[in-house]
């Protein structure tokens, strides 16, 4: 509808009485997900509704009557344009402007200011990370379900001739009259078994096998303590939320997963002789967090970051597909699995690397449906 139809429609409702306008508005304004905020001829805060309060992570009564320049910091000039709004009393529109949150991290947006009148300005802010976001990671689950249904298709039509192969080798163990020639069989067996462990890997897990609380802090622990005694050279650092509650899930695949993505960072660094190695584990509460198509109410984000060289940019799309590894001696299925068992969970990861900064996020809904 946008705030002028919704001006129209309350303007239609105040011939029915004005509390019943004011009340309908009320509501509207609280239940609008673009977040709108009041402004004096100062450019100081009068009002916001909820959806400006989670922007800005603060709540009204905090921040009444501070300088809008005082909660939030614009790389382009969303000062000069609220002063130029109000000057020559004629709105105008931003897009895709990049600006700082008080406390928070920096946000693309599109924002209008309009003026309501010589000592009101009316703001409008639209967060556009969380359309990129949604965007980024419907397309991410689709090819991961691409995936999985191509490699279960491909696994079936690999073990099948595998079973075959390894009977016949192991008849024709027991046919044969030299004894010398039985390693010759056992080598046929023993290559068939590692090509069925192979296409196993490249699987991963069917479903979630447990449904029991989990405590992440306890699964970064552990993957922690296997790292420091594979790597004693590299230095893991803690930084978490121990205001996570548990989530709900198999402890045993969350530390598979998490320790995939770990190791591979620790390796990355190792591999490239990165000096003064650091891992950093890292876990947040995201609240009111979309994940694909679903929005969750509560959100475990787990950030493994290293100071590694970085993930080349020719790799980036294609990382968590099975057999893609960046490292001569990589296998490329530890982030495939990985990947499989966060999508288990109704969660994913994300990845953003540039040389000397690579960060994975691990999302799981503190909600899961068990299906």
């Amino acid at each position: 509808m946008g705030l002028v139809g919704l001006a129209r429609f309350l303007h239609s409702l105040s011939n029915h009485g004005p509390d019943m306008a004011s009340s309908m508005y009320q509501r509207l304004m609280e239940h609008l997900t673009t977040a709108v905020l009041l402004l004096d001829g100062e450019l100081r805060l009068e009002w916001m509704n909820p959806a400006a309060e989670a922007l800005l992570s603060v709540s009204l009564s905090r921040v009444q009557g501070l300088s809008l320049c005082a909660l939030m910091e614009s790389e382009g000039s969303l000062g000069e344009v609220l002063v130029k709004a109000r000057d020559e009393f004629h709105p105008f529109t931003q897009r895709e402007a990049r600006l700082a949150m008080l406390g928070g991290e920096p946000l693309t947006v599109d924002y209008t200011v309009t003026p309501l009148s010589p000592h009101e300005l009316l703001l409008e802010v639209e967060p556009r990370d969380r359309l990129m976001r949604i965007s980024r990671e419907e397309a991410l689950l689709t090819r991961q379900e691409t995936i999985k249904v191509l490699t279960r298709g491909l696994a079936h039509e690999v073990k099948n001739p595998l079973g075959g192969i390894r009977g016949a080798a192991q008849l024709l163990e027991r046919d044969l009259g030299d004894p010398g020639l039985a390693e010759f069989t056992r080598i046929i067996v023993e290559e068939v078994d590692r090509l069925r462990d192979l296409v196993d890997s490249m699987l991963g897990p069917n479903r979630v096998n447990r449904h029991e609380p989990v405590n992440i802090h306890k699964v970064l622990e552990r993957v922690r303590s296997l790292l420091v005694a594979e790597h004693p050279g590299v230095h893991i650092a803690r930084d978490y939320d121990p205001s996570l509650p548990d989530l709900s899930g198999d402890e045993a695949q969350m530390i598979q997963a998490t320790l995939n993505v770990a190791r591979n960072a620790v390796e990355a660094m190792t591999e490239a002789g990165t000096p003064e190695p650091r891992l950093t584990l890292r876990t947040r509460a995201r609240r009111q967090f979309t994940l694909g198509a679903e929005r969750h109410r509560l959100v475990c984000e787990v950030g493994i970051v290293d100071n590694g060289p970085g993930i080349p940019a020719s790799l980036q799309e294609t990382l968590f597909y099975p057999m893609v590894s960046g490292r001569a001696d990589g296998s490329g299925l530890g982030l495939s699995i990985a990947q499989g068992i966060l999508h288990q969970h109704q969660g994913l990861i994300e990845c953003d690397s540039v040389p000397g900064q690579t960060e994975f996020r691990l999302l799981i809904p503190l909600e899961m449906r068990h299906d």
